[in-house]
């Protein structure tokens, strides 16, 4: 299987299944010097790790991470920092239950990548999904804690979902504090009211619902990305496409800059003491593929959790027509545990601009 790596100077490969022993990535091309730990690597793979709600899987995944390389005392603060070379690191898998899924070991779960991953290699691993298991995404997360070393503290990643199913927020309401108060990353309490009740009838009803997540970066100064093949918002758009589940993305106003005059869509400038003052962000931080120096806004559309109790119409490997529901602990929304994964790509993309950037002009 080719492609598990992404990224140029910052290059990351992920590696490992749903129900393999382990799982984990290496990150390749971080600059020395700069401190890392397991534990400041752990707090992000805690936010997105299952079993944190009744509104997410409940299989017990502690994501305990483990760094096996690329790191090294220092003497100056008795911590960690990176050497330079490769940092690998690694998450156990601990509750795997591959008896949930034997009842689909010759059944294509419709929705899923079982059909697409059997027509291409002649094989697949129907444990979890095995490498298209959104399992995959922590190792995403532990590389995101690399890459925000790379940026440094003036460089803030933040992200919410805005969307569960047909219900939006309120964006008049915006309140980054409330995310951490309830269990969507939601910015809009009454929002987060109406997504308990609609989830709790969804997931009683054995369905699943789609959802919206929207990620910030503030402090990517003016100048990160390039023109032409190496925009910034294409590889952000790449990037955030490779998440499981993801069907669309859109950088500042997105579709809906098709709607807008001109006028209403230009990102008009003046001066202010601090420099350049932008009126608004329909661009989302990036024009002409480089970064404006205003926020880097993403938003990516995830599809409803193909795992399903309800019953749907598939094929057996040899052809044969049935009906397949899929057993197990799934997520009723998996777009909630999807924001710390698209902070993490956003800090990726970015960790890796930096460097190109600084390698380009210095």
């Amino acid at each position: 299987m080719s492609h598990n790596t992404f990224g140029h100077l910052f290059r990351v490969t992920t590696w490992g299944e749903s129900h393999g022993a382990a799982l984990g990535c290496v990150v390749d091309g971080c600059p020395p010097g700069l401190s890392l730990d397991e534990a400041f690597v752990q707090g992000f793979l805690d936010r997105r790790k299952p079993g944190t709600s009744r509104f997410v899987t409940q299989r017990k995944e502690p994501d305990q991470v483990k760094i096996l390389s690329g790191v090294f005392e220092d003497d100056r603060t008795d911590g960690q920092v990176t050497t330079g070379t490769p940092i690998s690191m690694m998450i156990e898998n601990v509750d795997q239950r591959s008896k949930d899924y034997s009842e689909i070991r010759d059944r294509y779960r419709p929705g899923h990548a079982d059909f697409a991953y059997d027509a291409k290699y002649g094989i697949r691993d129907y444990r979890g999904g095995g490498r298209s298991s959104a399992r995959e995404t922590a190792a995403r997360v532990a590389a995101g804690a690399v890459a925000r070393r790379v940026l440094g503290d003036a460089v803030e990643i933040r992200g919410a979902v805005v969307q569960i199913g047909p219900h939006a927020i309120d964006r008049a309401a915006w309140d980054w504090d409330e995310t951490t108060r309830n269990p969507f990353w939601c910015p809009d309490a009454a929002a987060a009211a109406k997504w308990e009740n609609f989830l709790d009838e969804t997931r009683k009803a054995g369905s699943s619902a789609g959802a919206i997540v929207e990620v910030r970066a503030s402090g990517v100064p003016a100048g990160w990305g390039a023109p032409v093949y190496g925009k910034l918002d294409a590889e952000l758009a790449g990037a955030m496409m490779s998440i499981n589940a993801a069907k669309g993305v859109e950088i500042g106003a997105g579709f809906g800059a098709a709607s807008l005059s001109g006028e209403e869509n230009a990102d008009e400038m003046r001066m202010a003491d601090e420099g350049v003052r932008f009126l608004s962000n329909n661009n989302g931080g990036v024009a002409g593929g480089i970064s404006t120096g205003q926020d880097v806004v993403v938003r990516l559309a995830i599809k409803p959790t193909s795992s399903i109790l309800s019953m749907t119409k598939s094929i057996t490997r040899g052809g044969e027509e049935v009906d397949v529901r899929t057993k197990g602990r799934h997520d009723p929304c998996v777009g909630i545990r999807a924001v710390p994964v698209a902070e993490a790509m956003l800090a990726c993309v970015l960790a890796d601009a930096k460097l190109r950037h600084r390698g380009q002009v210095g």
